[in-house]
C-alpha cells in the first residue's frame, strides 16, 4: 500500500514531465513556423516552377510533335521523331559515342584524382600549395579550358613544338584529326579538369581514416602498397561511390569541353548526345532536339539508379 501511495505521486510528476516535454516541443514547432512562414519558399518555388517544372514537361510533351521552325503549326506525330532518329543511325552513334566519353571521363577522372589525393595525402606546404594548383582547373570554365587544350594539340601547335624541339625534327600531328582516339583524347581533357574535384573527394577519405589502424599494419608488417590496397582503398568507399556516380553522369551531359575542341568531329566521331542537341535546336529542327533530350534523360536515369544502388551495396557490405 505504502508503496502505491509512494509510486503514485511519481508517475504523476512522470506524466507532467511528459506532457511538459510534449508542450515544450509543441512550442519550439509553432516558433519555428512563426518564424520561417511556408511564403518564404514562393520565391524559389516559382524559380524552379517556371525554369525547370514547365520546360520539363514541355520537352516530354513537344518530343512527340513535329514542332520547327518551318511550320507555322505543332501537331502530334508519335514516334516519328525517334523513328527518324533510329533508322537514320544518328541515335544509336550518339549514344554509344556518349557512353565511350562518360566511361573514359569516369576512367580518367578518378585516376587522376586517386593518384594526386595519395601522393599529397600529407600536410605539407608543398602539397598544400601542389593541392590548390590542381583545383584551379575546376575553378575554370570547360570552354576556355577546350580551347586553351585545342591549341595545344592542333598540328604544328605547342606540344608537336616542344616534341619537336625534344626530337630534334620537325614533328606535326593532328591530335584530333583521329576518328578513333580523338574522343579518348577529350575525354582525357575532361578527366583531367575535374580530377582536382575527385582529388577533393578522396583526400576528404583518406583523413577519416583512423591512424591506429594503419599503424597496427605496419607493425605486422605491411609494407605501403598492401596497406594502400588491403585498407586504405577498401575504406574509400563512400568517396568512390560519389566520384565515380557524378563523373560518370556528370559526363553523360556534357559539352562544353567537346564543343570547344573537336566540335562534334572528325566526321561525327565525338558528337555526343548534348552536341546533336544543340546543332538540331540551331537548325531549327526543335522536336528532333526535344526527342534526343528526352532519351538522354531516360538513359541518364536508366544508367543512375541501378548505379548508385550498385555502389551504395559495395559500400555497405565493405564498410
Amino acid at each position: 500500500m505504502s508503496d502505491a501511495l509512494a509510486a503514485g505521486p511519481a508517475a504523476k510528476g512522470r506524466k507532467r514531465l511528459g506532457r511538459n516535454r510534449s508542450l515544450g516541443s509543441h512550442s519550439q514547432t509553432a516558433v519555428m513556423k512563426k518564424n520561417y512562414p511556408l511564403r518564404f519558399l514562393v520565391p524559389a518555388g516559382a524559380v524552379l516552377l517556371v525554369f525547370f517544372f514547365v520546360p520539363t514537361v514541355l520537352n516530354f510533351i513537344y518530343a512527340f510533335t513535329d514542332w520547327s521552325a518551318f511550320k507555322t503549326t505543332i501537331s502530334f506525330n508519335g514516334f516519328d521523331n525517334f523513328m527518324s532518329l533510329f533508322k537514320n543511325g544518328i541515335l544509336l552513334r550518339d549514344l554509344r559515342t556518349t557512353m565511350v566519353f562518360a566511361l573514359c571521363v569516369a576512367f580518367f577522372q578518378n585516376t587522376f584524382g586517386l593518384i594526386l589525393a595519395v601522393f599529397l595525402e600529407k600536410d605539407t606546404t608543398e602539397n598544400r600549395i601542389a593541392r590548390v594548383l590542381f583545383f584551379i582547373p575546376v575553378l575554370m570554365s570547360a570552354l576556355a579550358v577546350g580551347y586553351v587544350w585545342q591549341a595545344v594539340l592542333q598540328a604544328n601547335g605547342a606540344l608537336d613544338q616542344i616534341l619537336s624541339f625534344v626530337a630534334g625534327r620537325t614533328i606535326s600531328t593532328a591530335w584530333l584529326g583521329s576518328t578513333t582516339w580523338s574522343i579518348v583524347i577529350v575525354s582525357a581533357i575532361q578527366g583531367w579538369k575535374w580530377a582536382g574535384l575527385a582529388m577533393l573527394i578522396y583526400l576528404s577519405g583518406l583523413k577519416t581514416i583512423n591512424e591506429d589502424v594503419l599503424e597496427a599494419a605496419e607493425i605486422d608488417g605491411a609494407n605501403s602498397w598492401q596497406i594502400f590496397w588491403k585498407i586504405k582503398f577498401p575504406l574509400l568507399a563512400p568517396a568512390v561511390t560519389f566520384n565515380v556516380a557524378t563523373s560518370l553522369l556528370g559526363s553523360m551531359n556534357g559539352f562544353d569541353t567537346v564543343q570547344a575542341t573537336t566540335a562534334g568531329g572528325p566526321g561525327g566521331s565525338t558528337e555526343i548526345l548534348n552536341l546533336f542537341v544543340w546543332r538540331t535546336f540551331g537548325q531549327g529542327l526543335y522536336s528532333q532536339s526535344t526527342m534526343m533530350s528526352l532519351l538522354l534523360f531516360v538513359v541518364v536515369m536508366i544508367i543512375a539508379i541501378p548505379l548508385i544502388w550498385y555502389l551504395r551495396r559495395r559500400e555497405a557490405k565493405i564498410l
